[in-house]
């Protein structure tokens, strides 16, 4: 008999804001299972999601545009052989799919899929509920826990103005459970935490060991305003997971200046027993107002290396040679404890 998978319970358990809203200390990103440059099966995708699953990983993220629904509609495949009680979903708004007869694949758009659909922005009110509605059909669900505007940079206006009180309107209706923006910066996030009642933002690869962008002002004002933050991009789309010549940063080839920083802070790593890995995930659960890390995996093999990599203890010694030696600011907040 083949032995059992382990189960863990990856870290403990928040309400996003002043939500009901529940979700643990790793999340599963999905955009990898909607073939994020290049193709991952379907048998792959469900095995990555059981992996996450079997340790103890209970929120689940995923969007439209990620593969033109095929994300969505994978993750709530997968998703359907377990309590619906017992997990949380988000998904996101602010790109709707309209049919298309193009043909071609979407590689442009970083997805190795067919052409079908073309994204279409509208935060429109209206816009936001039939993007909502298809996303529903998509996943086969009935609701979703958390609704993020997706990447507004270029449609604040709009965003504001109609796209987040319409988001606040199916909060108060009881269609979903938390609002929120999700954005790979940090400026118009912290907008949103000052000027809104987001119960959480995402904010995905601008608080990593290699930028520290959201601690100037969105952390704070998060645990001021008692906002919650989803971190994504923890390895800021590879650098960090594995710093070597041609290794990708923010989706794009990583300059040598960041290479050369990554491979420092990699070598600082194995003097201190730990790895580059669990260093970056445990630096980004530190801030008191991150309620969760959220990677992306495309296979059951990289969901139990990043949950091996997220319990693993990260000496204390090692964020002090980070300080002393300006690879990380002295206020960047490191963790307190090492995990038992």
């Amino acid at each position: 008999m083949s032995t059992p998978e382990p189960v863990s319970t990856p870290g403990p358990v928040s309400a996003l804001g002043r939500s009901g809203v529940q979700v643990g200390a790793l999340a599963f990103g999905a955009a990898a299972i909607g073939n994020l440059f290049s193709e991952v099966s379907d048998e792959q995708a469900h095995e990555a999601v059981t992996a996450a699953w079997r340790r103890g990983v209970r929120y689940f993220d995923t969007a439209p545009h990620y593969g033109l629904g095929l994300s969505e509609r994978r993750l709530g495949a997968a998703l359907r052989e377990y309590p619906r009680a017992e997990y949380t979903v988000s998904t996101k708004v602010g790109r709707r799919l309209e049919p298309t007869r193009d043909g071609g694949d979407d590689l442009a758009n970083g997805f190795a899929v067919p052409a079908t659909h073309r994204r279409v922005w509208d935060f429109s009110a209206d816009g936001v509920r039939r993007s909502l509605e298809a996303s529903l059909e998509r996943l086969g669900l009935d609701r979703v826990d958390v609704v993020y505007l997706h990447d507004p940079d270029d449609h604040a206006d709009q965003a504001f103005h109609e796209g987040y009180p319409a988001l606040e309107e199916l909060r108060s209706q009881g269609v979903v459970g938390a609002i929120g923006a999700g954005m790979n910066q940090a400026g118009m996030l912290t907008r949103f935490v000052r000027d809104t009642d987001v119960d959480v933002v995402l904010c995905a690869g601008r608080y990593t060991l290699l930028d520290q962008d959201a601690l100037t002002a969105l952390l704070p004002a998060a645990e001021e305003r008692g906002t919650s933050v989803v971190v994504g991009g923890a390895f800021n789309s590879g650098l960090l997971a594995d710093p070597r010549p041609g290794a990708t940063y923010n989706y794009a080839q990583a300059p040598d200046a960041l290479l050369e920083r990554a491979l420092r802070l990699k070598s600082v790593a194995d003097r201190h027993g730990t790895t580059l890995r669990a260093a970056a995930l445990a630096f980004c659960a530190a801030p008191e107002a991150v309620a969760s890390v959220l990677v992306g995996v495309r296979s059951a093999a990289e969901v139990h290396d990043c949950a091996d990599q997220f319990a693993a203890p990260v000496p204390t010694a090692f964020w002090q040679e980070l300080r002393d030696t300006g690879l990380l600011p002295a206020d960047a907040p490191v963790p307190t404890e090492e995990p038992s």
